[in-house]
Parts: structure tokens; sequence; C-alpha cells
């Protein structure tokens, strides 16, 4: 029987149908358990049970003491079963009296939309003006109190103020429990846009490439065996119509010794030395074939004019 109620508990919401079957079985173990009535009767009114749920009310009522916590419902599934005469009844009765705060906003609602089901629009709009109405903070009947209101109201032709009571209901309704924002939308003709849905249409789309994304690169590790694959940048590549150098040293990096790559020289602190039969460059003779081309985005060193003395460095 616990088990029945406990699933009957948990598939309220999301299967009315499968919970009442439970909530029927475990009215079949203990039937004269007024907690498993009234279970029962619940199940059965979310079910749209009207005759059986109010059965079981009435028989929780007798079991357990004469509670009175779900008159409301009573008087709901009399307007379920087409019967607001009796609806009114039981709200008028002595019993409706002894209810809390929320169970008598929750008679109100269920008296308004009796007052409809008879043609009353006008009494069902007066029937919701209560104090409650103009709470500043938000209770837990307030987002069905704001609904009904603006639904008495959009019954009696009063739209604009309809309206303004669904976007109030819409705003207490932080559960979902009612149709508040589409009831305002379909008034004042406004499209929805379900959030929810685009982020799941949208959640298996492709992340754009990295070229679109601006990133700056880390320094990368020199090919110290030249694999010659990387075509040369503007900045790094020959001039126009000079063939690259094969032997042409590369570029510095940064972390060269810490990942323990040799340390390459910068290419403005080497020292040119003139072949043995030639003159130092620049008195007029040209250099060594053996020696490399310099690059176009290296200044070339100057010397001095003693051969073996060191090279000063390049002026800025």
């Amino acid at each position: 029987m616990a088990r029945h109620l406990v699933m009957a508990g948990r598939l309220a919401e999301e299967d009315p149908e499968a919970a009442y079957k439970h909530a029927r079985e475990a009215r079949r173990l203990a039937s004269r358990v007024g907690l498993v009535r009234e279970a029962a009767g619940l199940a059965a009114y979310r079910a749209g049970e009207w005759a059986e749920a109010l059965a079981e009310l009435r028989a929780a009522r007798r079991l357990s003491t004469g509670d009175d916590a779900y008159l409301p419902v009573m008087a709901d599934c009399e307007r379920g079963l087409g019967r607001p005469e009796r609806a009114l009844d039981l709200i008028k009765s002595p019993e409706a009296k002894k209810l809390d705060q929320a169970g008598r906003i929750e008679l109100r609602i269920v008296e308004s939309g009796a007052r409809r089901d008879l043609g009353q629009a006008d009494a069902a709009v007066v029937t919701l003006q209560v104090p409650e109405l103009k709470d500043r903070r938000l209770r837990p009947w307030s987002a069905r109190l704001f609904y009904a209101y603006a639904d008495a109201l959009a019954d009696a032709g009063r739209m604009e103020d309809a309206s303004d009571w669904f976007a109030r209901a819409a705003a207490a309704d932080r559960d979902d429990e009612t149709d508040a924002a589409e009831r305002y939308a379909e008034i004042e003709g406004l499209d929805i846009f379900d959030t929810e849905e685009a982020e799941e249409l949208i959640g298996d789309a492709e992340l754009p490439e990295t070229e679109d994304v601006v990133i700056l690169p880390e320094p990368e590790t020199p090919d110290v065996e030249g694999s010659g694959d990387e075509e040369p940048s503007e900045a790094e590549g020959p001039s126009e119509g000079e063939e690259p150098s094969a032997e042409e040293p590369e570029a510095p990096t940064p972390d060269a010794v810490e990942i323990g790559v040799p340390e390459i020289a910068d290419p403005t602190a080497i020292a040119f030395q003139p072949a043995e039969d030639a003159e130092v460059p620049g008195a007029g003779s040209e250099q060594s074939e053996d020696a490399p081309e310099p690059s176009v985005v290296f200044l070339e060193p100057k010397t001095t004019d003693d051969p073996g003395q060191e090279p000063r460095p390049p002026a800025e």
C-alpha cells in the first residue's frame, strides 16, 4: 500500500492517469485508512474523475475526524459534474468558515467559477475583489488568484483590465502553474519565443572554426632540422625576385632555452668573416659564396676597418 501511495505522489503531475491507478490499488489494500482515501480522492481529481474524487474525499472526511481542508476541491468537483448550485452550498457551509487563509482564497476562486457557470459574470469579478488581491508581497496563492481574477474580467468583457492582470499573474507564476503568459500574449496579439526550445535547437550546432576566433598564438618551437613545410610570411620571407636561402637562420624563440632547444644567436650579432683571398665586405670585393645571404628583415651588421674586431651592433 505504501509503495502505491509513493508512486501516486511521484506521478501526480506528469502522469495523472497512472497516479490514479496506483491510488486505487492502495485503496483496495487499505480502504479503511483515511489517508489512503484522501490520496485516492486527490488522484481522481487530477485525473478528471469528478464523481470518484468527490466520493473518496467525503469518505476521507468521515475517517479523518472531519478534516475540511479539501472542501475547495470538493466544491470544484461539483462544478465539474455540472452542479454549480451545490458548489455554492458547500462554499456557504459552516465548515467553510473554519478554513485558513489559503483555503478561503481557494474557495473564492471556486465560487467565482461557479458564478460564471451560472452566467453571473459581474458577480464572478466582485467575488474575487478581496484584500489579498492588492497584497504587495507574493503569496502561495497569488498566481492563482491573479489568474482567476483576470479570467473573470475577460469573461465580463473587460479585456484591457484582463490583460493587465494576466501580466501580473505571469509575473507571479514562477512555477508555471498557469498559462497566464499565453493568455496575455493572445490578448495583446504578441508571439511568445521559447528560449528553451531555441537553446535545444542550437545545442548541437558546431562551434566556429579557429580562424573565426581572435586568439593570440603562443610562440612555436623552432624547427631545428628545418622541415621547410611552413611558408614564409611577409616579414620573414625573401624579397621579390630573390630565391629563399635554405641555410637562412630562423628567428629566435623566447622559450628555446626553457624547452631544451639549442639557443639561436641573434642574427644581428653574427660577424661575417671574409674569405681568405677576399677583402672585407664594403671595401669593393664580393663576399664568399659560403656566406649566407642576409634576410631582408635583418639589418646587415656594420663592420670596422679591422677584420678581426667584433662588429658593433647596428644603430636603431
